[in-house]
């Protein structure tokens, strides 16, 4: 069971071999690859030492799925390449996201759109990821007429260098902006680059992404994001509106019997999901259902995940998982 994964070395890739230990995958040769000057690192992985070498050793070494967290531009370039060698491709990046004929995967809810002719599955958006978990069986029940959503997001969803900026600020010290503005004691309406509608990349994301695992291309859905300086995970304040009836304990029991949710929903106690609290974990969390009040049929959520991990790195995991119980291997 030969693995590559591309990008190695950064946020996602070192979680993704955190998560590989952590769920034994039966790894027996690993190819970590990162940039040029990384070459030859040393990436200790499962009791075992492994040196980062190139894409192209990899790419040679005929990998049997080959996961892909470095950006669209490697993505777009090499993806292909790997699966042309009847690799299957993982890919952590948005660049394949929005193909009709690449199934974007929440394990959970769509794994059967996984079809065995087709190597390059992509996974999910991480703000995606845990706003489609809690929709899907809501969706099923009660016919979702329209989404609002208001991310929260961790820098460590922007990467290494947005740590390092949210650390240096705390500690008084000039660095590295991985943003134009102050990201300590500051929140910023902004993830991605804006485009000519006014939203942001990463609010059309969740727009693209949701309607796409959903299959429902004409949801109504709305989203703003904004990145705050936390570190454990993504918030998101969802607001629901449904075509049918509903009751609280109705929700309640959908979610509780939803596979990778947790909730977390008793605030006469206090107790409610938050990104502190939420950090290194592989569950969705939610909270805060109450009824809208100034809608019929609407619904409020809190929902909050570890970006890292099951807004990135496990998600990809479950799908090699998925892989390998189902035989594509």
């Amino acid at each position: 069971m030969k693995i590559a994964l591309i990008g190695a070395t950064g946020l996602v890739g070192e979680v993704m071999l955190r998560v590989l230990e952590e769920r034994n995958f039966p790894v027996t040769d690993l190819f970590p690859v990162a940039s040029e000057r990384s070459i030859g690192k040393l990436i200790y992985f499962d009791n075992n030492t492994y040196k980062v070498c190139s894409i192209d050793d990899a790419l040679a070494a005929k990998p049997a799925i080959a996961i892909f967290s470095a950006g669209s531009k490697i993505s777009l370039e090499w993806a292909e390449k790997f699966a042309d060698t009847g690799c299957y491709v993982v890919d952590n990046s948005s660049a394949w996201r929005g193909h009709t004929d690449v199934p974007l995967v929440v394990p959970e809810i769509n794994a059967d759109t996984i079809a065995p002719g087709g190597k390059i599955i992509s996974n999910p958006n991480c703000s995606t990821i845990q706003l489609v978990l809690v929709l899907a069986s809501l969706d099923k029940q009660f016919n979702i007429r329209r989404v609002i959503v208001s991310t929260y997001q961790s820098v460590t969803g922007t990467g290494i260098t947005a740590v390092r900026q949210l650390d240096n600020e705390r500690a008084g010290i000039d660095g590295q902006m991985a943003y134009k503005y102050p990201i300590d004691l500051n929140c910023l309406p902004q993830g991605g680059d804006f485009l000519d509608n006014g939203y942001t990349t990463e609010e059309m994301k969740l727009v693209n992404e949701t309607r796409k695992i959903l299959s429902k291309p004409a949801m109504k859905i709305t989203a703003t994001a904004v990145r705050i300086p936390v570190k454990g995970g993504h918030s998101e304040a969802v607001n629901i509106e449904f075509e049918k009836k509903f009751s609280l304990e109705e929700i309640r029991s959908l979610l509780k019997k939803q596979e990778g949710i947790i909730l977390k929903d008793d605030p006469g106690n206090q107790v409610y999901p938050m990104p502190r609290f939420c950090k290194n974990k592989d569950e969705v969390f939610v909270g805060r259902i109450r009824r809208d009040m100034s809608v019929e049929n609407g619904l409020n959520l809190w929902i909050v995940a570890d970006n890292l991990r099951k807004g990135a790195a496990t998600n990809a995991i479950q799908i090699c998982q998925y892989l390998l119980e189902n035989d594509y291997l």
